[in-house]
């Protein structure tokens, strides 16, 4: 993670996402510095806008991860809500034939 913090580090500060400039950001907060893994991440970084990057996925989770699972939990919460208004109902008219057979 701190490879990726570093890029973005970089961008935010105006600064060229480079092996070196990364290599610098890791080694002054302490991090040894994998150069294998510097390669990767500037190549990976090749091409990609992190401006849109960071707005897509900030907007992602928020819009599918509740909307999908608070509209599924809500919709279960109210079938159970029916289902036991429905047995509740029949208790009840069992109950009142019950009573009418003991006193009829």
């Amino acid at each position: 993670m701190e490879y990726i913090y570093s890029a973005m580090l970089l961008h935010s500060a105006g600064k060229e996402i480079n092996e070196a400039n990364i290599k610098k950001v890791l080694t002054a907060i302490g991090v040894k510095a994998d150069d294998a893994r510097i390669k990767a991440l500037t190549a990976s970084l090749e091409g990609v806008d992190i401006e849109e990057a960071i707005k897509t996925a900030a907007a992602a989770p928020v819009a599918a991860a509740p909307a999908d699972s608070g509209g599924a939990s809500s919709d279960k919460k109210e079938e159970k809500k029916e289902e036991e208004e429905e047995e509740e109902e029949v208790s009840e008219e069992e109950a009142a034939a019950g009573l009418g057979a003991l006193f009829g």
